[in-house]
């Protein structure tokens, strides 16, 4: 079952005009929330950083806080798993082709749900490979646009390398994954990029700088150099649904001893403890 514009649905019956600006321009924005036992997760941050892709482009919010989450629960309910993917999208709406505002449209407002699949045993056991390039996309990484292809282009280029992730750099600096963001672990410290225009900034990376601060680990947010990303001892990857996954080879060279490290164990433990305590006090 989705959601679109206003009506819960079977996915089939769905049917949006082929002048919604979302196919014609990529005109929108959207967002992806795990939910757990049927409980959407961090949910009041989610749709803040939706509000911050709104604004970001230029739309109104179609619906309050309070009527997302009610359309969002619904959702849920009318799902089978008990853990979901709650993707939601909205775009300016349908209109005459051309790159201006149009004026008086409805948004189209569409959501859906699938199976929340997280890291499996064998790849916390044994970790992922990733690779790096130059980060050539637009300037404005911290809106969840609809507009994914050079972040398409960018995840392609680790499935054809047999990888599970492009890293990123831009000027000599880590900015993230084409789909995820990047930790690093240096002496024994997190190393986090900064939150800016040239990242995403991720719901999972904010619960993990919570996590190392709650734990006594120590953790720097600043900017993270070509050489420290590459001499790290350590790499993290982390999303709404690869969680805090660990990174053992980048461009086909081992990331520390090429094995899970210590501080992944630490962070991975405490994501899990933490998860499970806010589901049961939900």
């Amino acid at each position: 079952m989705i959601y679109l514009n206003g009506n819960f649905m079977p996915m089939e019956e769905a049917r949006i005009p082929v002048l919604d600006r979302g196919f014609i321009f990529g005109d929108g924005v959207y967002e992806v929330i795990p939910v757990y036992s049927r409980h959407p997760f961090r949910l009041e941050e989610h749709l803040s950083r939706l509000q911050h892709s709104l604004d970001g482009i230029r739309l109104d919010n179609p619906h309050s806080a309070g009527e997302w989450e009610e359309r969002i629960r619904r959702l849920v309910e009318l799902n089978e798993p008990e853990d979901q993917s709650v993707y939601l999208q909205i775009t300016r709406g349908v209109a005459k082709r051309d790159h201006a505002f149009p004026k008086g449209i409805e948004p189209t407002v569409f959501m859906m749900s699938n199976p929340l699949v997280t890291p499996s045993r064998e790849t916390l056991e044994k970790g992922v490979a990733t690779i790096s390039t130059a980060d050539n996309r637009w300037l404005r990484c911290d809106i969840k646009a609809t507009s994914l292809l050079p972040n398409v282009l960018l995840r392609q280029m680790a499935v054809d390398a047999g990888a599970a992730e492009t890293i990123l750099l831009r000027d000599g600096f880590l900015t993230e994954g084409a789909a995820s963001n990047i930790f690093a672990v240096k002496n024994g410290i997190l190393l986090a990029p900064p939150k800016d225009n040239l990242m995403l900034p991720g719901i999972t990376y904010d619960v993990v700088i919570e996590l190392a601060q709650s734990i006594g680990l120590p953790c720097e947010v600043r900017q993270v150099s070509e050489n420290e990303l590459f001499s790290a001892s350590e790499l993290l990857l982390t999303s709404s649904t690869k969680e805090v996954t660990p990174i053992t080879s980048l461009d086909g060279k081992p990331v520390g001893n090429g094995k899970p490290g210590p501080v992944f164990e630490k962070l991975h433990a405490a994501y899990q403890t933490f998860k499970h305590s806010v589901m049961r006090r939900a």
